[in-house]
């Protein structure tokens, strides 16, 4: 790929940005937000983007483009920038689908409670995502690169992220990044289908 012809931007605070970010997280998240938010998921995430200050919110999120169109995307912030975050806008964006979402976030607490843990000092990588007709191009490498950049000139000494066991691809390319595995859930008992590796590296 010729880095050249790829653009990184930051995300807009618009419904349109909110809904191309939402694609790209449910596909990074394995289809679990539109599992959690029903069949109008995007719409929800895009009302819960615009909004800032919290994990969900257009601060967080930067695009790649080519020829002025979206192909990929990347979202993070710091352990500081984690703690001050709160579901409620995504809570008051579900509106009907409230009282599913927190079915499901009950449900999956003990998997969340994994993954919202963000350690002092960490750059947490929450989710990142290609266009299916463009992996293998050097765009997921050139997301990364920009996160690192970020995370380093926030002060954060580490970045971190939780991938699925199931999705080998990524593990190798955040393997490729230097980044190796810090720990699992389950860490004993096996679930059919369900383990995360957190997996971090040191700057």
């Amino acid at each position: 790929m010729d880095r050249h012809s790829i653009t990184l931007r930051a995300a807009k605070a618009t419904l349109d940005e909110g809904r191309v970010f939402a694609r790209f997280l449910d596909e990074a998240a394995e289809g679990f937000f539109r599992f959690m938010l029903g069949r109008d998921s995007e719409d929800i995430i895009a009302r819960a983007f615009v909004v800032p200050g919290h994990d969900l919110s257009y601060q967080n999120v930067t695009f790649a483009e080519r020829d002025n169109v979206i192909v990929g995307m990347i979202s993070g912030y710091t352990a500081e920038e984690h703690r001050r975050s709160s579901l409620q806008p995504l809570k008051k964006a579900a509106g009907r689908y409230h009282l599913r979402m927190n079915i499901v976030l009950i449900l999956c607490a003990p998997v969340l409670r994994i993954i919202d843990s963000v350690a002092d000092g960490d750059h947490y990588l929450q989710a990142i995502a290609v266009d299916k007709e463009l992996r293998g191009e050097g765009i997921g490498s050139f997301l990364i690169d920009f996160l690192e950049e970020r995370a380093r000139a926030s002060g954060s000494t580490r970045l971190a992220l939780d991938v699925s066991a199931r999705n080998e691809s990524a593990r190798r390319l955040y393997e490729r990044r230097g980044m190796t595995v810090e720990s699992q859930w389950p860490k004993r008992l096996p679930i059919p289908g369900l383990r995360f590796y957190r997996m971090t590296k040191t700057f």
